[in-house]
């Protein structure tokens, strides 16, 4: 939306420095815009109805997704993210649209069986591919929203808005970066992405932090002493003790943990808030000029280092989920060694003529894959058990 002098102006609603379809960089290819419906809202639905979206259903968070029906999947922490995001976003008057979008495109392109499967295919395609760029899940979460997905005649992936890729991509590495144009080049130059962008890297943290601690007592793989050895949550709990001192079980446990998430997104919209009073940007570019400007403030950012160092030593590093880890990490390099070995395991469409490409497309194959669907084909290439006995 642009003043009576030709100078852009806020959507209404919005502050100076949110994006709005006025402010937008566009689109690799050119369409007409949508006629009902924001520009950042058409990108949220394409990514919804996106395939790879439907397939976080099945992806582990922290538990494989067989262990328990009740387990956080990647589908649903990226709906928990959007909530918390959206939240923020309201408060700080930045877009919704595009917070929404940002938040439920952030593991896309995440592998099956959490972090073990990523570092599995980092760690193949090292060896593999040392030129090709390794792994890592939020770039193929840019790969998959502009190259991967199949759903448009007149273009591969599904043509997102600048700032929808631009936010997807939270690290790259300079190698990568240039390669990727604009949406690399402040990876090269320095800067930052948009407010709406940094908003969500922190939402993910909130709703991972909160929800792993749920998840964690419910498999009885940490219990509520040990979390109360980090005052963030023996602070809430106790003030959770004192106004229900009748409550107990699950449902203190929820109270205490829905007044964690509530603490930390009103710490965050007021540090944040803070921080862009001081640098005083009047517009998504003067965001992208200046220091990061989403946080926490310092003493919530210990507490909350606190609780992540907790969450790592007594949860992540838990023996029944190395255990997964261990069984994840050999089943897909098993996978990865079988399909490079033979390609003509490969789906056609994964087969590759140039063997400097192979690796990748192997990649992008296993990346995309349910947890389910990896054991099971597994199986199909290792297991003996179908065969006839004689």
């Amino acid at each position: 939306m642009t003043g009576p002098a030709g100078e852009v102006q806020a959507a209404p609603g919005l502050a100076l420095y949110a994006c709005s379809d006025a402010t937008s960089r566009g689109r690799e290819h050119v369409e007409p815009p949508p006629s009902d419906r924001t520009g950042y809202q058409r990108d949220r639905d394409r990514i919804i109805h996106s395939t790879a979206f439907r397939r976080l259903e099945y992806k582990t968070q922290v538990f494989l997704n067989h262990e328990g029906d009740l387990f956080r999947t990647r589908l649903t922490h990226s709906l928990e993210v959007a909530q918390i995001a959206r939240s923020i976003a309201r408060a700080l008057r930045l877009n919704e649209d595009l917070t929404e979008a940002l938040a439920l495109a952030h593991d896309l392109g995440h592998t099956p069986f959490g972090h073990a499967g990523q570092d599995a295919l980092g760690e193949c395609m090292r060896r593999h591919a040392p030129q090709g760029g390794g792994f890592e899940h939020n770039l193929q979460s840019l790969r998959v929203v502009t190259t991967l997905e199949e759903r448009y005649a007149a273009f591969n992936g599904l043509n997102l808005s600048f700032e929808t890729r631009e936010g997807v991509l939270k690290h790259c590495s300079r190698r990568n970066a240039q390669q990727l144009g604009e949406v690399g080049a402040r990876f090269l130059h320095g800067g930052q992405p948009s407010l709406e962008a940094q908003i969500t890297n922190l939402a993910d943290a909130i709703a991972y932090n909160n929800h792993d601690i749920d998840d964690g007592l419910r498999a009885g793989l940490i219990d509520l002493e040990e979390l109360q050895t980090v005052p963030f949550f023996a602070g809430h709990l106790d003030a959770v003790q004192r106004a229900y001192p009748a409550v107990q079980g699950r449902r203190r446990v929820a109270e205490t943990i829905r007044r964690m998430i509530s603490a930390l997104i009103k710490d965050l919209v007021g540090e944040t808030s803070r921080r862009i009073a001081q640098a005083g940007v009047d517009s998504p570019d003067a965001v992208r000029a200046a220091p990061p400007l989403a946080a926490f403030s310092a003493p919530v950012q210990e507490q909350l280092q606190q609780l992540q160092q907790l969450l790592l030593h007594r949860l992540y590093r838990h023996p029944d989920v190395l255990r997964n880890t261990t069984k994840a990490q050999r089943l897909l390099t098993e996978l990865f060694e079988a399909y490079h070995a033979d390609p003509r395991l490969l789906p056609r469409p994964y087969q590759r003529e140039d063997a400097a490409r192979q690796p990748r497309a192997i990649a992008d194959y296993l990346a995309g894959m349910t947890d389910r669907y990896a054991i099971r084909e597994h199986q199909r290439l290792f297991s003996m058990r179908d065969w006839p006995v004689y």
